[in-house]
């Protein structure tokens, strides 16, 4: 009896190891797959709909829920910022004034489509204080999100101060630890999207 069921194991972890390797032939030979695999972009739809409505960059507001959320739209962190985007309220609510919503809510900002609308709001905004005249793509994705994890005043007095120039890099500048660490992972989650949805920005 224990030799039966020995050798059944045997042939179960045989089968497992076939089926492993077999999946990893397919992802090694097929590198979209296993990019996608790797990196994977959940509401890429809503995405690029909310990134074409306020003319920001898809693959960074993809970027930013990445470090933020991990694409977890009930994500409330301990500060209170909530869901996909990680907005605090007093940010979706200054949001919703200016789009003519209702008061932006915790349920309200748990809502994807909503929570990446406002979002990409607040990206333009902080596109157009301080990347509107910046010709490197390295620099306008590190002043936008240093901004949005530092916020725009702690940015504009840096850059007025001299602190940071503002560019990519320059970033070990940054006077905050946290958002030295942010910027350089939302630039690069920026060119594993890029690299692996080449796409995205065609759609």
């Amino acid at each position: 009896m224990v030799g039966t069921q020995q050798k059944s194991w045997y042939r179960k972890k045989r089968l497992y190891a076939v089926l492993l390797l077999l999946l990893l032939m397919i992802l090694y030979f097929d590198r979209a797959l296993l990019g996608k695999w790797m990196y994977p972009i959940r509401y890429e739809e809503t995405i690029l709909e909310q990134s074409q409505a306020f003319d920001v960059d898809p693959y960074l507001v993809a970027s930013i829920i990445r470090v933020e959320s991990n694409f977890r739209p009930d994500k409330l962190s301990p500060k209170g910022a909530i869901g996909l985007m990680q907005l605090m309220p007093p940010t979706a609510e200054w949001i919703a004034k200016q789009e003519g919503d209702e008061p932006a809510d915790r349920a309200r900002l748990q809502d994807a489509e909503r929570n990446i609308r406002y979002g990409a709001w607040y990206v333009r905004s902080l596109q157009r204080q301080f990347a509107s005249d910046v010709d490197a793509k390295e620099d306008r994705i590190a002043r936008i999100a240093a901004a949005y994890n530092a916020g725009p005043g702690n940015v504009d007095r840096w850059l007025k101060e001299g602190d940071w120039d503002g560019t990519l890099a320059s970033a070990h500048r940054i006077p905050f630890g946290e958002t030295r660490h942010y910027v350089n992972r939302v630039y690069y989650y920026y060119l594993k999207y890029a690299q692996t949805y080449p796409d995205l920005s065609e759609k």
